[in-house]
């Protein structure tokens, strides 16, 4: 099995671990390791002991966060970075003078995210930078959600998420709509003067998703065109600022010659003390290894149980589409609610059903999840858990002031992918799939997909290899071909990783994360163990990293004790 080289470091930013603390050490050891009610506030003069200090800290804190914006447009300019930079230290000082040792586990798991934001926001301006490294961070046009709780990866304040309307629009709706568009070229001049990062294939693939953003204004100056001349002449403007944006960046780019990752000792910083994920760059390398040899070898051995039944054929038509995609839905729906997996609410169907899309032909060989989807509906709607959860959010808001919202730095990755990404095996066990022999199959093509993936962030990350030879390990990887060097999908995620570190990995290790829980819980649990209570109180816990919900759930907090403890 291919793996990404490991190489020592002479210095390391996190400490080698001293405390147990997951099924990847020792069982014995596991067993014996006494729950922890977690740490307390760090030394120094308490100021409070008030769980409402918190969150008045904490909403003092999401202003802070944002940049300034004079005039409507975020200054991302190396002045106000600094001074943003300076003041970080003593609002982190604030939040560690709250002694929050005497608090319910669920309030301490609240001062935990808080100071995870705030971690987060230092990693930026100290290391990643992306308004001085990335000029992807500065494309602020989004014509689709995400599917998770915010836009994936940096994205400058301010972005036009143009699926948020309603279309056609109106009055206000148009004038939102200018106002967004109206910041594209003062923010896009901007970028030209901070943009003074030497990381290359960050260049390079901020040149690829411009050109996206130029495709997505000449879309939407078709969807109006006609209708609103004013808010036409906004769209003009916009594209020929991006435009213009395009050219430079690609007169720029032989200039560029620098290695793009964090670095190894940086991405266990990140994973530790910002996404409160307890492993190693290193241990990622052989979880991700070890899981797509997994996925090739299940494939291999599906492949030849089905070898007397006949193959998957796409879809062939917009009928038949609509027809067996809804029907996967209603299946899906059914089994969840009749295999007692979780409380169906009467807002998950139509979360669900409103994102199965529309048929697309196709003269050519699909994306990657379309040969999937295309092939039997119901597997990718495993993955539409992703929908239960932004549902959930919205309809049954978190009685925490701070998980209500979506955590920032996309901290919620591991929990929010890790459990859209297990949902698709995990109910492959349950026996979702049970008739339906070769969509089993599905299951492990996409977990091999994605621990390619996976692998493919951490090389580039690692500075071991370019985005252009992650990409081409994890189309190597991807079996039958289905992901391909000239398509859309590997270069997006691949780019998506190499500026959100983690993210990649996320899938997975939010995955591996779930199911350790899963066993803890069960076996405290005993012959009282019901699969829709765990997922009932694994829902209630919010979209926040497993580590924390691991301590919610169970009472063990060694992890996040040391998580916490540098």
């Amino acid at each position: 099995m291919v793996r990404p080289s490991v190489r020592s470091a002479s210095a390391r930013a996190v400490p080698r671990r001293t405390t147990p603390r997951s099924l990847f050490t020792p069982a014995l050891l596991l067993i014996l390791l006494p729950a922890c009610a977690g740490p307390g506030a760090e030394p120094g003069a308490v100021a409070s002991t008030r769980y409402e200090d918190l969150v008045a800290l904490f909403e003092e804190w999401r202003v802070f966060q944002r940049p300034p914006v004079p005039d409507g447009v975020p200054d991302y300019s190396a002045a106000a970075m600094a001074v943003q930079r300076s003041a970080l230290p003593a609002l982190q000082a604030r939040l560690m003078a709250i002694d929050f040792s005497g608090w319910p586990i669920a309030q301490q798991i609240d001062h935990h995210l808080v100071r995870a934001e705030m971690n987060g926001l230092d990693f930026d301006l100290r290391v990643l930078r992306p308004w001085e490294r990335d000029p992807a961070f500065y494309l602020t046009v989004f014509p689709s959600q995400s599917d998770v709780p915010a836009r994936e990866g940096p994205v400058a304040w301010g972005a036009l998420e143009l699926w948020s309307y309603d279309w056609p629009l109106d009055d206000a709706g148009a004038e939102s709509v200018a106002e967004g568009l109206r910041r594209i070229a003062p923010l896009l001049a901007q970028a030209r003067t901070n943009l003074t990062g030497n990381a290359r294939d960050l260049w390079v693939a901020g040149i690829r998703a411009t050109r996206t953003q130029r495709a997505d204004l000449i879309a939407l100056a078709g969807r109006i065109a006609g209708t609103r001349p004013a808010l036409e002449a906004e769209v003009r403007d916009a594209l020929a600022a991006t435009e213009s944006f395009l050219e430079w960046l690609e007169a720029e780019s032989a200039g560029r010659t620098g290695p793009s990752g964090v670095g190894e000792e940086n991405y266990d910083w990140y994973l530790r003390n910002v996404h409160l994920v307890p492993f190693t760059w290193r241990e990622l390398a052989a979880m991700m290894g070890r899981e797509l040899a997994r996925a090739h070898a299940a494939l291999r051995l599906e492949e030849h149980r089905n070898r007397g039944r006949a193959p998957l054929t796409p879809i062939a038509s917009a009928a038949e589409y609509d027809r067996l995609l809804n029907q996967a839905v209603t299946e899906y729906m059914s089994f969840l609610e009749e295999a007692d997996v979780v409380s169906v609410r009467d807002y998950m169907d139509g979360a669900l059903r409103e994102r199965i899309g529309r048929f697309s032909a196709a003269d050519g060989p699909r994306e990657f999840f379309s040969e999937v989807n295309y092939r039997d509906g119901l597997v990718m709607r495993t993955h539409g858990y992703h929908w239960f959860d932004l549902a959930r959010m919205a309809r049954e808001p978190h009685t925490s002031p701070i998980r209500r919202v979506p955590l920032l730095y996309n901290i919620f990755d591991g929990r929010a992918e890790g459990m859209a990404t297990g949902m698709e095996e995990m109910m492959m066990h349950a026996g979702l799939f049970d008739s339906r022999p070769r969509a089993r199959e599905l299951i492990w093509i996409l977990l091999a997909q994605r621990a390619a993936r996976a692998l493919g962030d951490l090389m580039m990350h690692g500075n071991v290899s370019t985005l252009e030879d992650a990409a081409a390990f994890t189309v190597e990887w991807t079996p039958r071909g289905w992901l391909r060097m000239d398509g859309n999908t590997v270069w997006g995620e691949q780019h998506l990783y190499l500026q959100q570190p983690g993210y990649g990995t996320s899938y997975l290790v939010g995955k591996i994360q779930i199911e350790q829980l899963f066993g803890e819980w069960a076996l405290q649990q005993g012959s009282s163990f019901s699969l829709r209570a765990f997922m009932d109180a694994f829902n209630a816990s919010g979209v926040i990293p497993v580590s924390l919900i691991r301590w919610e759930m169970t009472g063990r907090g060694e992890e996040v004790a040391f998580l916490a403890g540098g």
